[in-house]
């Protein structure tokens, strides 16, 4: 299925987002990347990749209607990398080695499609932002924008 024209004008752009810091655990961030991602709705066909400039925090696609999965996401990863295992680095506290597993588990980055100026994603699909640190700071993410008018 090709959904684009021949003379379909190509759109690239690209945006810093920064983010507040928030809490350790799994937080829904959608409306942070669509909200400030300006050309998003004059994309017909495209992709949008988001990358997270931090190895402490990672991003990842799941459910966004039962906060119960952010909660229970959390849990499933402190029991997979916990703080108590004999890490040897550890010059940046108990929780950073756990944050840097964590983040190579779950990735710095997502690449999702956009249809008719929208993320076409699931119905129950939203954008996290993990963050693995107990005490996190200021995330920024850079946005870019690829497609067809």
């Amino acid at each position: 299925m090709n959904n684009t024209s021949p003379t379909a004008a190509p759109i690239w752009a690209q945006y810093a987002i920064k983010l507040p810091p928030v809490p350790r655990g799994c937080h829904l961030i959608t409306s942070n990347v669509t909200q400030n991602t300006i050309d998003l709705s004059r994309v017909r066909t495209g992709l949008m990749h988001v990358f997270i400039q931090h190895t402490s925090a990672s991003l990842t696609l799941n459910e966004n209607a039962d906060p119960d999965v952010r909660v229970d996401m959390e849990t499933a990863l402190n029991h997979i990398a916990p703080e108590g295992l004999p890490y040897t680095h550890t010059m940046e506290g108990p929780d950073d080695m756990p944050a840097h597993v964590k983040n190579s588990l779950l990735g710095s980055s997502l690449s999702l499609p956009v249809t008719n100026g929208h993320l076409a994603l699931g119905t129950w699909q939203g954008i996290y932002l993990c963050e693995h640190r107990n005490h996190g700071t200021a995330r920024k993410l850079l946005v870019t924008l690829f497609g067809t008018e």
